[in-house]
């Protein structure tokens, strides 16, 4: 089996030292980029598995990078920033980033969340595998192959992360899950972010998958309790 392949993108350089020694201890291959316009060109290229993206970057920052990256890869993207705002956490998040980690850290951290992104990613996987890969809810047609979705024949573009929520929502149709269940079922970690990461991610999706936002038929919401999605299509 080959290594997963990780791009660390920061400018400090003993930073991207540090990770790199510890994400190569645990068998991964690492890439970096020390700046915006380099970490495009390596991700294109290179095809990483995930990637650590700084925010704060020289020629490109990392929300630009961000930005420019999601519609090209599926890989997670794991947002790195010195700003403790909230406001950036939530920026990062609605441009298309998985999680987000905030210096300082400790390397034990940053290879907790590499790995909870990337075992997840591994369950979907094992989950589509020798199984009906169809699921047909209403005008939605759940492609778990090809990890696609399409609307009424129409492809919809979901970032993976988008597209495991509504494929476990989906699966799981009719069933409320809280915030924290969904961080672990879907992200793949108990508690271990923030849970308005579900919020921004479930209000991303409803923009792209719902055909009217007044009008939610998929993904609903149990006041008081969570999410779930709507079986009766």
């Amino acid at each position: 089996m080959c290594a997963k392949k990780i791009l660390v993108v920061d400018d400090e350089q003993p930073l991207v030292e540090l990770l790199t020694a510890n994400l190569e201890r645990e068998g991964y291959e690492v890439i970096s980029a020390g700046d915006g316009l380099t970490a495009i060109e390596l991700a294109e290229h290179q095809k990483p598995d995930l990637i650590l993206l700084d925010w704060m970057l020289p020629k490109l920052d990392g929300f630009e990078v961000c930005k420019r990256l999601r519609p090209k890869t599926t890989a997670p993207i794991i947002m790195v920033t010195a700003k403790g705002e909230e406001i950036d956490k939530i920026l990062g998040l609605e441009i298309g980033a998985d999680d987000y980690i905030t210096k300082p850290f400790s390397p034990r951290e940053v290879l907790a969340r590499v790995k909870a992104q990337l075992r997840r990613d591994t369950y979907v996987n094992k989950e589509t595998s020798g199984t009906e890969n169809i699921i047909k809810i209403g005008e939605l047609e759940i492609d778990k192959s090809a990890y696609q979705i399409r609307r009424a024949g129409v492809d919809v573009a979901l970032t993976f992360r988008e597209f495991q929520l509504v494929l476990f929502l989906a699966e799981n149709a009719g069933q409320v899950f809280s915030r924290e269940a969904l961080l672990q079922h879907v992200w793949g970690y108990e508690y271990f972010g923030d849970v308005r990461t579900v919020d921004v991610t479930v209000r991303r999706t409803r923009e792209k998958l719902e055909p009217d936002q007044n009008n939610y038929r998929y993904i609903l919401t149990k006041r008081g309790v969570g999410y779930y999605f709507d079986k009766a299509q």
